[in-house]
Protein backbone atom coordinates (compact mmCIF):
# COMPACT_ATOMS: atom_id res chain seq x y z
CA UNK A 1 0.00 0.00 0.00
CA UNK A 2 1.41 3.40 -1.00
CA UNK A 3 1.68 6.33 1.36
CA UNK A 4 -1.26 7.98 -0.35
CA UNK A 5 -3.39 4.86 -0.01
CA UNK A 6 -2.53 4.63 3.67
CA UNK A 7 -3.57 8.22 4.34
CA UNK A 8 -6.89 7.84 2.58
CA UNK A 9 -7.55 4.51 4.29
CA UNK A 10 -6.87 6.07 7.70
CA UNK A 11 -9.14 9.03 6.93
CA UNK A 12 -11.90 6.63 5.88
CA UNK A 13 -11.44 4.65 9.09
CA UNK A 14 -11.77 7.94 11.00
CA UNK A 15 -15.02 8.70 9.11
CA UNK A 16 -13.68 11.83 7.46
CA UNK A 17 -12.18 13.15 4.28
CA UNK A 18 -8.43 13.67 3.90
CA UNK A 19 -7.21 17.26 3.67
CA UNK A 20 -4.92 18.04 0.75
CA UNK A 21 -3.02 21.35 0.75
CA UNK A 22 -1.21 23.06 -2.14
CA UNK A 23 1.48 25.72 -2.46
CA UNK A 24 3.78 26.53 -5.40
CA UNK A 25 7.45 25.83 -4.70
CA UNK A 26 9.64 28.87 -4.20
CA UNK A 27 7.02 31.24 -2.81
CA UNK A 28 7.49 33.44 -0.87
CA UNK A 29 11.02 31.98 -1.03
CA UNK A 30 12.45 28.48 -1.22
CA UNK A 31 12.74 28.12 2.54
CA UNK A 32 9.62 30.18 3.12
CA UNK A 33 7.57 27.72 1.08
CA UNK A 34 9.01 24.77 3.01
CA UNK A 35 8.25 26.49 6.32
CA UNK A 36 4.67 27.19 5.24
CA UNK A 37 4.08 23.64 4.00
CA UNK A 38 5.44 22.12 7.21
CA UNK A 39 3.18 24.46 9.19
CA UNK A 40 0.23 23.27 7.11
CA UNK A 41 1.09 19.65 7.89
CA UNK A 42 1.39 20.47 11.59
CA UNK A 43 -2.01 22.17 11.35
CA UNK A 44 -3.72 19.08 9.96
CA UNK A 45 -3.02 18.79 6.22
CA UNK A 46 -2.78 15.08 5.39
CA UNK A 47 -1.40 15.24 1.84
CA UNK A 48 0.79 17.96 0.32
CA UNK A 49 0.77 19.19 -3.27
CA UNK A 50 3.81 21.20 -4.35
CA UNK A 51 3.34 23.19 -7.52
CA UNK A 52 6.14 23.24 -10.06
CA UNK A 53 6.19 26.87 -11.26
CA UNK A 54 5.52 27.19 -14.99
CA UNK A 55 5.33 30.23 -17.23
CA UNK A 56 2.00 29.30 -18.86
CA UNK A 57 -0.24 27.96 -16.06
CA UNK A 58 -3.48 27.62 -18.02
CA UNK A 59 -5.47 25.99 -15.22
CA UNK A 60 -4.47 28.46 -12.51
CA UNK A 61 -6.39 31.55 -11.51
CA UNK A 62 -4.91 34.97 -10.66
CA UNK A 63 -3.98 34.12 -7.06
CA UNK A 64 -1.79 31.15 -7.90
CA UNK A 65 -0.50 32.87 -11.04
CA UNK A 66 0.77 35.78 -8.95
CA UNK A 67 2.68 33.48 -6.61
CA UNK A 68 4.03 31.39 -9.48
CA UNK A 69 5.26 34.48 -11.31
CA UNK A 70 7.06 35.68 -8.19
CA UNK A 71 8.58 32.24 -7.72
CA UNK A 72 9.86 32.16 -11.30
CA UNK A 73 11.28 35.69 -10.98
CA UNK A 74 13.05 34.45 -7.87
CA UNK A 75 14.78 31.80 -9.96
CA UNK A 76 12.98 28.66 -8.78
CA UNK A 77 14.09 25.60 -10.73
CA UNK A 78 12.91 22.01 -10.98
CA UNK A 79 15.82 21.09 -8.71
CA UNK A 80 14.41 23.50 -6.12
CA UNK A 81 11.02 21.80 -6.44
CA UNK A 82 12.59 18.41 -5.77
CA UNK A 83 14.47 19.83 -2.78
CA UNK A 84 11.17 21.16 -1.44
CA UNK A 85 9.61 17.73 -1.89
CA UNK A 86 12.48 16.16 0.02
CA UNK A 87 12.10 18.56 2.95
CA UNK A 88 8.33 18.19 3.21
CA UNK A 89 8.19 14.43 2.62
CA UNK A 90 10.52 14.02 5.59
CA UNK A 91 7.58 15.14 7.76
CA UNK A 92 5.80 11.90 6.88
CA UNK A 93 3.02 13.53 4.84
CA UNK A 94 2.66 12.03 1.35
CA UNK A 95 3.98 14.72 -0.98
CA UNK A 96 3.04 15.12 -4.63
CA UNK A 97 4.13 17.48 -7.37
CA UNK A 98 1.45 19.31 -9.34
CA UNK A 99 2.91 20.16 -12.73
CA UNK A 100 2.09 20.92 -16.31
CA UNK A 101 3.58 18.43 -18.71
CA UNK A 102 6.13 20.59 -20.52
CA UNK A 103 8.58 20.92 -17.57
CA UNK A 104 8.56 17.14 -17.07
CA UNK A 105 9.23 16.52 -20.74
CA UNK A 106 12.08 19.03 -20.74
CA UNK A 107 13.62 17.52 -17.61
CA UNK A 108 13.30 14.00 -18.99
CA UNK A 109 10.34 11.76 -18.23
CA UNK A 110 12.29 8.86 -16.73
CA UNK A 111 14.70 11.16 -14.90
CA UNK A 112 11.90 13.21 -13.35
CA UNK A 113 10.08 10.13 -12.07
CA UNK A 114 13.29 8.63 -10.67
CA UNK A 115 14.47 11.87 -9.06
CA UNK A 116 11.07 12.54 -7.51
CA UNK A 117 10.99 9.04 -6.03
CA UNK A 118 14.51 9.49 -4.68
CA UNK A 119 13.39 12.72 -3.01
CA UNK A 120 10.55 10.86 -1.28
CA UNK A 121 7.75 12.06 -3.53
CA UNK A 122 4.53 10.04 -3.58
CA UNK A 123 3.19 10.99 -6.99
CA UNK A 124 2.50 13.60 -9.64
CA UNK A 125 -0.68 15.41 -10.68
CA UNK A 126 -0.59 16.34 -14.39
CA UNK A 127 -3.58 18.55 -15.23
CA UNK A 128 -2.81 18.96 -18.93
CA UNK A 129 -1.73 15.39 -19.72
CA UNK A 130 -4.47 13.09 -20.96
CA UNK A 131 -4.35 9.33 -20.37
CA UNK A 132 -4.29 8.76 -24.11
CA UNK A 133 -0.93 10.55 -24.38
CA UNK A 134 0.54 9.35 -21.10
CA UNK A 135 2.15 6.05 -22.10
CA UNK A 136 5.78 7.07 -21.44
CA UNK A 137 4.82 8.78 -18.18
CA UNK A 138 2.83 5.81 -16.92
CA UNK A 139 5.78 3.53 -17.63
CA UNK A 140 8.20 5.88 -15.86
CA UNK A 141 5.92 6.33 -12.84
CA UNK A 142 5.45 2.59 -12.51
CA UNK A 143 9.18 1.98 -12.70
CA UNK A 144 9.83 4.63 -10.04
CA UNK A 145 7.02 3.47 -7.76
CA UNK A 146 5.13 6.78 -7.72
CA UNK A 147 1.44 7.43 -8.28
CA UNK A 148 0.25 9.15 -11.48
CA UNK A 149 -2.84 11.25 -10.70
CA UNK A 150 -5.17 12.37 -13.49
CA UNK A 151 -8.17 14.68 -13.50
CA UNK A 152 -11.85 14.35 -14.29
CA UNK A 153 -14.14 17.34 -14.81
CA UNK A 154 -17.88 18.01 -14.94
CA UNK A 155 -17.68 17.75 -18.74
CA UNK A 156 -16.04 14.31 -18.63
CA UNK A 157 -18.04 11.57 -20.27
CA UNK A 158 -18.48 8.16 -18.67
CA UNK A 159 -15.94 6.81 -21.15
CA UNK A 160 -13.40 9.49 -20.22
CA UNK A 161 -13.92 8.91 -16.51
CA UNK A 162 -13.41 5.19 -17.01
CA UNK A 163 -10.21 5.82 -18.97
CA UNK A 164 -8.85 8.13 -16.26
CA UNK A 165 -9.79 5.67 -13.52
CA UNK A 166 -7.95 2.82 -15.23
CA UNK A 167 -4.58 4.63 -15.31
CA UNK A 168 -4.73 6.71 -12.13
CA UNK A 169 -3.20 5.58 -8.86
CA UNK A 170 -3.39 7.18 -5.43
CA UNK A 171 -6.59 9.14 -5.98
CA UNK A 172 -8.67 10.67 -8.75
CA UNK A 173 -8.63 14.47 -8.84
CA UNK A 174 -12.16 15.74 -9.47
CA UNK A 175 -12.13 19.35 -10.68
CA UNK A 176 -15.33 20.88 -9.35
CA UNK A 177 -15.71 23.42 -12.15
CA UNK A 178 -14.65 24.01 -15.73
CA UNK A 179 -12.89 27.22 -14.71
CA UNK A 180 -9.48 28.01 -13.30
CA UNK A 181 -8.31 27.59 -9.72
CA UNK A 182 -9.42 30.09 -7.11
CA UNK A 183 -11.28 30.41 -3.84
CA UNK A 184 -15.03 30.81 -4.30
CA UNK A 185 -17.94 31.78 -2.08
CA UNK A 186 -19.65 28.48 -2.92
CA UNK A 187 -18.42 25.16 -4.27
CA UNK A 188 -19.87 24.15 -7.62
CA UNK A 189 -22.97 22.03 -7.38
CA UNK A 190 -21.50 19.90 -10.17
CA UNK A 191 -18.85 18.49 -7.84
CA UNK A 192 -21.06 16.03 -5.98
CA UNK A 193 -22.51 14.64 -9.19
CA UNK A 194 -19.02 14.26 -10.63
CA UNK A 195 -17.87 12.32 -7.55
CA UNK A 196 -20.86 9.99 -7.79
CA UNK A 197 -20.25 9.38 -11.50
CA UNK A 198 -16.58 8.69 -10.88
CA UNK A 199 -17.40 6.19 -8.13
CA UNK A 200 -19.14 4.07 -10.75
CA UNK A 201 -15.77 3.60 -12.46
CA UNK A 202 -13.33 3.10 -9.59
CA UNK A 203 -12.76 2.19 -5.97
CA UNK A 204 -9.94 4.73 -5.75
CA UNK A 205 -10.37 7.70 -3.40
CA UNK A 206 -11.79 10.78 -5.11
CA UNK A 207 -10.60 14.24 -4.07
CA UNK A 208 -12.36 17.45 -5.04
CA UNK A 209 -10.42 20.60 -5.86
CA UNK A 210 -11.07 24.12 -7.18
CA UNK A 211 -12.97 26.47 -4.94
CA UNK A 212 -12.71 25.26 -1.34
CA UNK A 213 -11.50 27.94 1.05
CA UNK A 214 -13.41 27.65 4.35
CA UNK A 215 -14.09 25.04 7.02
CA UNK A 216 -17.76 25.10 6.06
CA UNK A 217 -16.96 24.32 2.42
CA UNK A 218 -14.53 21.61 3.52
CA UNK A 219 -17.32 20.02 5.54
CA UNK A 220 -19.71 20.26 2.60
CA UNK A 221 -17.29 18.60 0.18
CA UNK A 222 -15.99 16.15 2.77
CA UNK A 223 -19.51 14.80 3.20
CA UNK A 224 -19.33 13.09 -0.21
CA UNK A 225 -15.67 13.13 -1.32
CA UNK A 226 -12.70 11.19 0.03
CA UNK A 227 -10.39 14.19 -0.12
CA UNK A 228 -10.73 17.98 -0.03
CA UNK A 229 -8.09 19.92 -1.96
CA UNK A 230 -7.29 23.51 -0.98
CA UNK A 231 -4.81 25.67 -2.83
CA UNK A 232 -5.70 29.28 -3.63
CA UNK A 233 -6.89 30.01 -0.09
CA UNK A 234 -3.47 29.06 1.31
CA UNK A 235 -1.65 30.98 -1.42
CA UNK A 236 -3.75 34.10 -0.83
CA UNK A 237 -2.71 34.15 2.84
CA UNK A 238 0.95 34.15 1.84
CA UNK A 239 0.38 36.87 -0.76
CA UNK A 240 -1.39 39.09 1.77
CA UNK A 241 0.95 38.47 4.71
CA UNK A 242 2.96 41.41 6.00
CA UNK A 243 5.94 39.16 6.74
CA UNK A 244 6.92 35.58 5.89
CA UNK A 245 6.43 34.66 9.54
CA UNK A 246 2.91 36.05 9.49
CA UNK A 247 2.22 34.03 6.36
CA UNK A 248 3.36 30.81 8.01
CA UNK A 249 1.14 31.50 11.01
CA UNK A 250 -1.82 32.29 8.75
CA UNK A 251 -1.59 29.08 6.69
CA UNK A 252 -1.18 27.04 9.87
CA UNK A 253 -4.36 28.61 11.22
CA UNK A 254 -6.32 27.90 8.06
CA UNK A 255 -5.06 24.30 8.05
CA UNK A 256 -6.41 23.85 11.58
CA UNK A 257 -9.79 25.28 10.57
CA UNK A 258 -10.03 23.11 7.46
CA UNK A 259 -8.95 20.06 9.45
CA UNK A 260 -11.93 20.62 11.72
CA UNK A 261 -14.11 21.08 8.64
CA UNK A 262 -13.26 17.77 7.00
CA UNK A 263 -14.12 16.06 10.29
CA UNK A 264 -17.50 17.79 10.53
CA UNK A 265 -18.98 16.79 7.21
CA UNK A 266 -20.20 13.32 8.12
CA UNK A 267 -22.53 12.10 10.83
CA UNK A 268 -20.87 10.46 13.80
CA UNK A 269 -20.66 6.68 13.76
CA UNK A 270 -22.36 5.12 16.79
Amino acid sequence: MSGLAEVFAKAKADNRAALVGYLPAGYPSRQGCIDALLAMVAGGVDVVEIGLPYSDPLMDGPTIQAAVEASLLGGTTTADVLATVRAVAASGAPTLVMTYWNPVERYGVDAFAADLAEAGGAGVITPDLTPDEAGPWLAAATAAGIDPVFLVAPSSTAERIDRVARVTRGFVYAASTMGVTGARSTVSGLAESLVHRTRLATDLPISVGLGVSTAEQAAEVGAYADGVIVGSAFVRLLLDAATPEAGVAAVAGLARELSVGVRAGRPAVV
